[in-house]
């Protein structure tokens, strides 16, 4: 049988959601739980990659196994994780359902603090010269991804995806001047290698005016590179709800 298993995790401490020879991946470490969980050699699919300290709610992956789950399977999951993984739900889907290959919609959140904060240096990228920033220039520089569908600008160098083209649902900016952060929002039916974290660089340099709106639509229109392209720390980055054209959730269990 087949089932999704829907999980969060801080990726403070992990080199990414694939694992990584040498190094610990949260795949790894819910392999290793789910196998010990089941007494059973398990792999998971998940429905994307993360890179090296980025954060996730709401991640899905999928596995497979011969018999029905154990009782209180939720409970021992996260009684057996390390407190930075947690899961949430499982559910029994159809044989040929994929968390990857399925997935139509995919968002994302990029947290910035104005302020200097011990409790989020692991889960935003604090900015602190927030008066150099030009918010309806932030905003434009967002608005602007809408116009377009293919974001080779935004693709690291040597990616092995065979288009650039994505779908872009969202594009925009949550602006809270007086908590001192701001929020990017994204969303689309897929992602290039980087592409968010380069995005919001993008409107950052564009904001402080270190570089020109139309120089990005330049860069658009000729599926160039930014003549400066900034990608921001990764703590920021939240994978934060992924979508099929079915309901899984009717198979929880």
């Amino acid at each position: 049988m087949r089932f999704f298993l829907e999980l969060s995790y801080r990726g403070t401490h992990y080199f990414g959601w694939q694992i990584q020879p040498k190094q610990r991946s949260v795949q790894q470490t819910l392999e290793e739980c789910l196998s010990k969980v089941l007494r059973s050699e398990i792999s998971l699919t998940g429905c994307g990659r993360t890179d090296t300290g980025v954060h996730a709610k709401g991640y899905l992956a999928h596995f497979d196994y011969a018999d029905e789950l154990p009782p209180r399977f939720i409970l021992r999951m996260n009684k057996t994780l390390p407190n930075d993984i947690s899961v949430s739900r499982v559910a029994n889907v159809a044989a040929d359902a994929h968390t990857r290959f399925d997935a139509t919609h995919r968002a994302y959140e990029y947290h910035i603090t104005f302020r200097k904060s011990p409790f989020e240096i692991d889960t935003a990228w604090q900015y602190p010269f927030v008066k150099t920033l030009d918010f309806e220039r932030l905003q434009s520089a967002a608005a602007l991804l809408l116009e377009y569908d293919e974001f080779f600008p935004f693709c690291k160098t040597n990616s092995q995806a065979h288009t650039m083209r994505c779908n872009l649902y969202r594009s925009e900016w949550e602006i809270n001047k007086a908590e001192g952060r701001m929020v990017f929002h994204i969303a689309a039916n897929r992602f290039l290698r980087g592409m968010v974290r380069l995005i919001v660089g993008m409107c950052m340099n564009v904001a402080s005016g270190k570089i020109e709106l139309n120089e990005v639509k330049k860069a658009l229109d000729e599926q160039s590179r930014l003549p400066r392209a900034l990608s921001v720390p990764p703590q920021g980055l939240f994978l934060v709800d992924i979508r099929y054209p079915y309901d899984w959730s009717e198979g929880v269990l």
